[in-house]
């Protein structure tokens, strides 16, 4: 692949990438967020692909198409399935409101390239240089754990968090191996099955899934 290309490919892919992540947090319905969830897998197949069709390396292709179809496809169905289960068409008032949060979002953008400039330094290529997007979908998704309220959305935060050590381990090694990957893959499909299971049963023993309405039930 023609080396101007590449780079113009690899910055689209990693721009829609960090930008499905930021506007997860902007997004209160939930159906828009798992939308915005599938756009993201799009945008890491799409990078993934990028990768593996510029090092020439057909493994890496296929596993461009396997993320595609897990994490745009497969991953976003279930989610719908378990908010259909769930009874909730809208995240409650998060603990940070939305301008709050887009300023923590460029904070954590701030923070990660401020981290990641040591590694960048070593290797200045491409794909290197995009480590710090991926590391900020990583923080991103981690503030969404902490702030939002509905499981579904908090699901969503874990999986940001695992699309984005998915894209730094294929931005920092150039490829991961297919048994490695396809690990991980089955864990997190396993731990979305779980979750539709138990926001269905969470729906029918309580009424909801807000999971601070739960906390006072025990307490």
């Amino acid at each position: 692949m023609n080396h101007v290309l590449y780079v113009r490919l690899l910055d689209l892919a990693c721009g829609a990438f960090l930008l499905a992540g930021v506007l997860v947090l902007w997004r209160r319905d939930l159906a828009a967020i798992v939308r915005l969830f599938a756009a993201q897998g799009v945008a890491l197949g799409c990078l993934v692909a990028v990768l593996g069709v510029d090092a020439g390396d057909p493994e890496v292709v296929g596993l461009a198409v396997g993320i595609g179809l897990l994490r745009a496809v497969a991953l976003p169905w279930l989610l719908r399935r378990a908010m259909t289960a769930g009874g909730a068409g809208r995240e409650t008032d998060p603990r940070v409101n939305v301008a709050a949060s887009l300023m923590v979002a460029a904070l954590l953008a701030l923070l990660a390239y401020a981290v990641t400039r040591p590694v960048v330094a070593l290797d200045p290529a491409p794909a290197v240089r995009a480590v710090p997007v991926a590391l900020t979908v990583v923080l991103i998704g981690f503030f969404v754990l902490v702030t939002r309220r509905r499981a579904l959305s908090q699901v969503v935060g874990f999986l940001l968090v695992d699309n984005g050590i998915t894209a730094v381990a294929f931005l920092t090694t150039s490829g991961v191996p297919l048994i490695v990957e396809l690990g991980v893959s089955l864990d997190v499909l396993l731990a979305v099955l779980v979750l539709q299971v138990l926001t269905a049963r969470m729906r029918a023993a309580f009424g909801d899934t807000d999971l601070d309405d739960l906390r006072e039930l025990r307490d």
